[in-house]
């Protein structure tokens, strides 16, 4: 479920329990899934704008990027274009998979006249470090014989020279900023490859395959970018955005906290319900859930975390949350997500709040 999603059905629970309760509701994203719409919620006289690009792997997809400020900043979600849910699972093929489409909505942004672009990261079908985006912005990635590389991570293991010299021109002149959901470096066991890579169609052999080419990839262009929190994000697209596009890393959760006045909103609260699909070791490296605990512990207010799988072993994280609600061992069998979450909500509510 996207995030507001999430909130309607937990707004929905909460009135089925006939609770004479104020809601503040407030979908919430990290530089994921979801980013695109709640930058628009939270921004008057927000536009939205479709186009149609290249798919993950190769085949079209219509993908949504907006403006915001009277045109002053886009935002581009990299889930929109490249994201891992526009593959089935059987296709997922993390070697191959690009981000061409993503750098085709930058594209279409740089070319507005934007003063400032921000690229949410998250959700990716892809481990390419931004290579297909980079390309579709003017850049060429070249093997030891001058000829350019296949689409998908795996190409870079040739990698031998990055012809910039035909960049988008604005991108010298544009306020890049990088809304990562995840604080992870490029390389290591808490890298694009070994961490990501397996979710996205990677067997054992294609993890170590990525690993490789994407430690040639920084070798050749920047090996200190590569240690950056939030350089792992998205398959690497936050490495190469920020190595070679001039982006500035910085927490999607942050920057999308501040645009919704999450600070005040939470103040204001008695209680504060929010969800994760899956809470486990990727939830504590930067996603929202984790980093919204931590702004309403500081200021006194309780929050409630409905996952619908919890990994127990992420103890300081959890303790955060005043209480923890797995959803699948109460899943109604046949019932949709939306309409487990609903249905967990209401019979949380009944039990904690009383009618």
């Amino acid at each position: 479920m996207s995030a507001a999603e999430a909130a309607d059905a937990m707004a929905e629970g909460l009135r089925q329990a006939s609770l004479e309760v104020v809601l503040d509701v407030a979908p919430l994203a990290d530089g994921g899934p979801g980013t695109l719409d709640a930058l628009l919620a939270g921004t008057p006289r927000g536009e939205r704008r479709r186009l149609t690009v290249r798919g993950p792997l190769g085949a079209p997809v219509e993908a949504c990027w907006a403006r915001l400020d009277e045109g002053r900043t886009a935002v581009v979600e990299m889930a929109q274009a490249s994201g891992l849910s526009l593959v089935p699972p059987e296709q997922r093929d993390a070697r191959a998979a690009c981000t061409h489409g993503t750098g085709q909505l930058l594209r279409a942004a740089l070319d507005t006249g934007c003063e400032r672009l921000i690229v949410g990261l998250g959700g990716s079908a892809t481990t390419d470090g931004g290579k297909g985006a980079l390309e579709a912005l003017g850049f060429r990635f070249l093997d030891a014989d001058g000829a350019p590389l296949p689409p998908g991570g795996a190409g870079l293991a040739r990698l031998a020279r990055v012809d910039s010299s035909g960049k988008h021109p604005r991108l010298e002149q544009v306020e890049l900023l990088i809304a990562t959901d995840v604080t992870t470096p490029l390389l290591g066991k808490d890298g694009s490859a070994r961490l990501f890579a397996p979710q996205k169609g990677a067997d054992a052999a294609a993890v170590e395959e990525l690993e490789t080419a994407l430690a040639t990839f920084c070798r050749i262009v920047d090996e200190a970018t590569a240690n950056l929190p939030g350089a792992g994000a998205a398959g690497g697209l936050g490495y190469g955005l920020a190595a070679l596009a001039g982006g500035k890393l910085t927490s999607g959760y942050d920057l999308v906290a501040r645009a919704l006045g999450m600070e005040r909103r939470v103040l204001l609260a008695d209680l504060v319900l929010t969800g994760e699909g899956r809470f486990d070791r990727q939830t504590s490296m930067g996603k929202g859930p984790v980093a919204l605990a931590r702004l309403a512990r500081a200021q006194g207010t309780d929050v409630v975390l409905f996952a619908g799988i919890v990994q127990r072993d992420n103890g300081p994280e959890l303790s955060l949350f005043r209480e923890v609600v797995e959803l699948s061992s109460q899943a109604r069998p046949g019932a949709s997500a939306r309409e487990t979450l609903r249905e967990a909500t209401a019979k949380w509510a009944l039990a904690r709040l009383g009618r």
